[in-house]
């Protein structure tokens, strides 16, 4: 199978991220994984990630702070996966950069149907580089 690129996962809990990185391979991502979000800053803007998941309840940073220094220095499309359900916290999400929401807990199938929405699959993705690029 072709990678669809990188996915940059930043998420502290061990079993979520286990599950995360599975689904992701899965549909073809290659995944890094980290569990703060001051490696997820470094790891964004290290490896240059086509997609990256936010947990907003990290250990050591909130996770609007880490899609904000994400999104100081990029445009990738992040999906937050949080435990955060309220109407205020994903408009605030979005604020801060979120391409979009998925609340937890969540099904495999809602977490693939969230990435395909945000990096489609196209007949010339290889790395994620598109034709012309």
């Amino acid at each position: 199978m072709i990678s669809r690129g990188l996915c940059l996962v930043i998420e502290d809990d061990q079993d979520i991220r286990d599950l995360l990185t599975m689904v992701l391979t899965r549909v073809g991502f290659d995944v890094h994984a980290v569990s703060t979000g001051v490696q997820g800053v470094a790891a964004a803007w290290e490896h240059h990630p086509v997609l990256v998941t936010v947990d907003l309840n990290l250990p050591d940073m909130d996770g609007l702070d880490v899609a904000w220094y994400i999104r100081k220095r990029s445009d990738v499309p992040m999906l937050f996966i949080t435990a955060r359900a309220e109407p205020d916290d994903e408009m605030a999400g979005m604020a801060c950069g979120a391409s979009a929401y998925l609340t937890k807990p969540f099904r495999p199938r809602q977490l693939t149907e969230a990435v395909n929405k945000l990096c489609p699959v196209g007949p010339l993705t290889v790395h994620g580089l598109q034709p012309g690029s």
